[in-house]
């Protein structure tokens, strides 16, 4: 009979939870994905991450780790103590007077050629560091007497700059004086003893102690507090990693990579996030069911993509595939290679291209960032409430390029590659010579995205279409037949071709949203652009801060939505 001694024995047993270990099992788990995934926005790139980046994208509850507080807090002390010891005992003066003679005595002994004495003394006046190091190369010969006795001028001038940095960095109060060796030990000491009272300040908020450098600690802690901490720090270095896995962060012998479900999740929190400021805000969101026809699958399969739904997912087919590659057995372990998806067929009840600019100057202040994170968000809210709905993006710099969700976390801006202050470019591009990759990538041509975004519409069976467009400014591109013209500053002969290109898709019944998102070079001119596209295309113009650009697109398609079901 279980009586008030075992009882929480029993209960611990039966949870699989021990209370003296962590986290508790109501505390949600920390946050591993959306670190990973700003990461490879900003960078775009799938590099993989190591133990210690993923580690700093990391926040958990020290309150979890039992023990944490008092061990890091103990070991905080002792540093500060040392710390305190050591600016009590030792006073500066005499070793900055040590180091500046000892330079001075060398300089003295330096005996540069006639051509150089001029620059090698005013180098000596004035104890530039960089200038010295110039005549070090402008002696010729590396094995002359002068060149030598640079070698050690300028090693005295590096421990004048060492001691002297000392003496303005840390307020002494002591008597004892020190050696020029001595401070520079010292300094090093302090130094390495601040680097870890800040690891251990951040570890004491957010649990971060894998980034503590236990090799450093062991030369001040004692060895019994150090095991102690590194206990801690293997137990958060297991639970990271059991949660990355759940999160999907696969790990490799090289770090941890980022899996579609790492990307299902990070969109998940965009919208949760989004909605939950939504909600604050009246607007209100779009609860009841979606009727009407969604993604059709058909018989036909192709191998699997990254970004693809694993909702269409043929399970024969992909189960065959491991069987052929390893041999009947169990268990069957698949692969990503032996996955197949199934052809779908859409009959969308809206139909939507997202147009995002990645030209040159989208680079300022992050705002590719801004649209990359846009473009998630917009496909988390649509794969889960309107799963029925088209959606493609578009790449917009010198050209248009489609993009599949897989490939949109890895574009980058442009780079600059003209820097003159007047352009005038025309490429013919039906021409075999000439290549796309010989042509300036970083203008922005909207005509070209509008035209390519029209041709996937047209395709879709619905009355609801829609372009977003997404851009800084101007367009300073565009075609005319088969050939492109490049125009900087932007040219009257692009605009008036973005505008025929706008009124085709107003013929055709396709909204045209612009959202313009602000840039370093933007003008009174850019704006009266977005409004004169959305004027002339019955479409409408939005004026965001980058940061907020994705709370306006994804609010404004579930605004567009709510009328259409209706």
């Amino acid at each position: 009979m279980a009586n008030r001694s075992n009882l929480g024995g029993i209960v611990h047993t039966y949870q699989r939870y021990d209370p003296k270990r962590f986290p508790s099992p109501t505390q949600p788990p920390p946050d591993l994905v959306s670190g990973a995934m700003e990461h490879m926005l900003a960078y775009g790139d799938y590099r993989e991450l190591t133990e210690e980046e993923l580690a700093r994208a990391v926040r958990l509850d020290p309150s979890q780790i039992q023990g944490l507080g008092p061990s890091i807090d103990a070991l905080i002390a002792m540093l500060e103590e040392r710390k305190r010891k050591i600016l009590e005992r030792y006073e500066t003066k005499k070793a900055q007077k040590k180091a500046g003679k000892a330079f001075r005595e060398a300089a003295a002994k330096a005996d540069p050629p006639k051509h150089l004495r001029d620059s090698f003394g005013k180098a000596v006046r004035q104890e530039q560091l960089r200038d010295l190091e110039r005549l070090w190369y402008r002696a010729g010969d590396d094995q002359s007497p002068f060149a030598r006795q640079l070698v050690q001028l300028i090693g005295s001038l590096g421990d004048k700059y060492e001691v002297d940095e000392l003496a303005a960095k840390y307020t002494f109060t002591g008597r004892e004086s020190m050696t020029v060796p001595q401070a520079i030990e010292i300094k090093e000491e302090l130094e390495k003893i601040d680097e870890l009272l800040e690891q251990l300040r951040e570890a004491a908020k957010n649990a971060q102690i894998g980034l503590i450098d236990m090799e450093a600690l062991a030369e001040f802690a004692e060895p019994g507090d150090v095991q102690n901490l590194s206990a801690l720090q293997q137990q958060v270095q297991d639970y990271l990693r059991e949660m990355a896995e759940q999160q999907g962060l696969q790990q490799s012998a090289d770090g941890y990579q980022l899996t579609p479900k790492a990307q299902r999740l990070f969109q998940g929190k965009l919208l949760e996030k989004l909605f939950s400021e939504l909600t604050a805000s009246r607007t209100g969101r779009h609860q009841g069911p979606i009727v009407g026809e969604g993604s059709v699958e058909m018989q036909r399969t192709r191998a699997y993509e990254y970004g693809d739904s694993v909702a269409n997912l043929d399970i024969t087919g992909s189960l065959t595939n491991a069987i052929l590659r390893e041999g009947p057995g169990l268990p069957i372990r698949l692969k990503q290679d032996d996955l197949e998806v199934h052809y779908t067929r859409n009959t969308p009840k809206a139909a939507t291209c997202v147009i995002m600019d990645m030209s040159g100057s989208m680079r300022y202040d992050g705002q590719y960032i801004n649209v990359k994170r846009m473009a998630l968000a917009l496909d988390g809210l649509i794969r889960s409430e309107y799963p029925g709905d088209f959606l493609q993006f578009i790449e917009m710099y010198s050209f248009a390029k489609p993009r599949r969700l897989g490939e949109v976390v890895k574009l980058m801006p442009k780079p600059v590659t003209i820097h003159d202050p007047w352009v005038r470019l025309r490429a013919d591009m039906s021409d075999p010579d000439i290549s796309e990759s010989m042509v300036p990538p970083h203008f922005t041509n909207i005509q070209h995205s509008l035209a390519t975004a029209r041709r996937f519409l047209a395709a879709q069976d619905t009355p609801n279409r829609q372009i977003v467009l997404i851009t800084d400014g101007l367009p300073t591109a565009h075609f005319e037949g088969s050939e492109l013209l490049l125009l900087y500053p932007p040219d009257p002969q692009t605009e008036q071709a973005t505008m025929r290109e706008g009124q085709l898709c107003k013929q055709e019944g396709i909204t045209i949203n612009m959202f313009l998102v602000p840039s370093w070079s933007q003008s009174e001119e850019d704006i009266r652009f977005a409004y004169r596209l959305a004027e002339s295309t019955t479409g409408r113009v939005f004026f965001t801060a980058g940061r907020d650009l994705d709370r306006y697109v994804v609010w404004d398609y579930v605004k567009r939505r709510r009328d259409i079901v209706s």
